[in-house]
């Protein structure tokens, strides 16, 4: 099993910035992938960001690309999501996640372990 929580959300101005941090401990060798994602009253989870645990890679939707940066912290089992130049439209509870599962960065799907969230709020 894999624990993930999630800190640093809150209030902030549009156009400011937030950096969420997920901790992860347990069994996170088994870890591959973690991701941020973001839900609104009414709507599904979007996946935001992921990277991979080993080797780094990211990925973005195209509406974060150059706004938002997804960090990792190997030695410390920490994910970070940095978020300059926020908009009210980034308003949402973020979770963090991961998988165990090799998968293209990009697919949403099979992520087995979720933080509880935080809330993110962009005012205009």
């Amino acid at each position: 099993q894999v624990q993930l929580a999630e800190s640093g959300g809150g209030l902030v101005q549009a156009g400011g910035s937030l950096r969420l941090s997920c901790a992860a401990s347990g069994r996170t060798a088994s870890i591959y992938a973690m991701g941020w994602f973001r839900q609104t009253p009414g709507k599904g989870r979007e996946l935001v960001c992921a990277i991979a645990w080993i080797g780094g890679g990211t990925y973005y939707v195209d509406s974060v690309k150059g706004r938002f940066t997804i960090s990792r912290d190997n030695a410390k089992n920490t994910v970070y999501l940095q978020m300059n130049s926020l908009k009210p439209e980034d308003t949402a509870v973020y979770y963090c996640a991961a998988k165990r599962t090799y998968a293209s960065l990009s697919t949403s799907t099979g992520y087995d372990y979720w933080g509880q969230g935080t809330q993110v709020t962009v005012s205009s």
